[in-house]
């Protein structure tokens, strides 16, 4: 585990290195704002395209993988449903723990860090549980919250949802990339080499954001911090586990990549939902920060599991 640890710590340490800067004021909350959009629209969308587009959507797509995933995401989400039930939450508040509980960071981190950790064939996992992150399960909150505050479904929610897909840069970035490669054009070198100089930049712009916009989070609320935490880096994982290696058997290369990913802490996506709603950003904002902080151990061991 020491091994990968050293390995991860890099990784890490952008990201500390990201939440020094932001704390110190030297990168101000804006400045923050705007690397995170240069990321999120430029940095990892060349980076999706450009695999993609060296793909084929048959090397990529695995139906096992799918419901192996969705499977262990869904089960995760409906434990922290009930637990928030159970606590006398509303449903948009227990929606937002849920999300919390099994939406990781597999764009902004499990990407980068798992390409370069596993390789470059991880990138095709990786897109096959984004897609089901974006598709599902960001749809589904939307669905919880907007039809909870009108008392019914209409069809207003499906117009939000479409446009939050469309208007999302990785689908928009996979779509396009598997539509290349389908047509069976070869990518022209001068494009292919602006394509890596700019997803080139993803890694270490995605981190030190990620460092950055932790500055800004808040601490409280702990115990159910510590508990969406949990669920996020142990549960989820596990659960993946169960749905990858015995309900739906994928090869072993392919379940490393996805439980590895499953077990990246809270993704910062989440915040945003919560603050767009106006539902619990402080519970979210301290569940980011708490599962960034134990990820550091857990997701080196979670990675030196599955490598065993």
């Amino acid at each position: 585990m020491l091994a990968i640890f050293l390995k991860t710590l890099p990784f890490f340490a952008l990201i500390g290195l990201g939440y020094w800067a932001g704390r110190t004021r030297f990168f101000s909350e804006e400045a923050t704002a705007y690397l995170t959009k240069f990321v999120f629209y430029f940095a990892l969308s060349a980076m999706i395209f450009r695999f993609a587009a060296n793909l084929e959507l048959a090397e990529v797509w695995d139906t096992d993988l799918l419901f192996g995933y969705l499977w262990g995401t869904a089960f995760v989400y409906g434990i922290a449903t009930a637990v928030a039930f159970l606590r006398g939450l509303s449903v948009e508040e227990a929606a937002i723990e849920a999300q919390c509980a099994a939406i990781g960071n597999i764009g902004f981190l499990g990407l980068p860090m798992m390409s370069l950790l596993m390789g470059e064939r991880a990138v095709g996992v990786i897109m096959v549980m984004l897609a089901v992150d974006l598709v599902v399960f960001s749809s589904l909150i939307v669905i919880l919250i907007t039809g909870s505050r009108d008392g019914r479904m209409n069809l207003s929610i499906l117009r939000t949802i479409g446009r939050g897909l469309i208007a999302n840069p990785m689908i928009v970035a996979i779509v396009l990339g598997f539509t290349w490669s389908s047509l069976d054009l070869p990518i022209p070198d001068p494009m292919n080499e602006f394509l890596a100089i700019l997803g080139g930049a993803a890694t270490p712009g995605a981190l030190f954001a990620i460092g950055a916009s932790l500055a800004s989070k808040s601490a409280e609320r702990l115990v159910i911090a510590g508990w969406l935490s949990f669920c996020k880096l142990a549960l989820h994982p596990a659960l993946v586990a169960i749905g990858l290696l015995y309900l739906f058997p994928v090869d072993p290369y392919i379940a490393a990549v996805a439980i590895s990913s499953a077990a990246l802490p809270v993704a910062g996506n989440v915040y945003m939902l919560a603050q767009h709603y106006g539902v619990a950003p402080q519970r979210v904002s301290a569940s980011i920060l708490v599962s960034t902080v134990i990820s550091i151990v857990t997701v080196s061991a979670v990675i030196a599991w599955v490598q065993v």
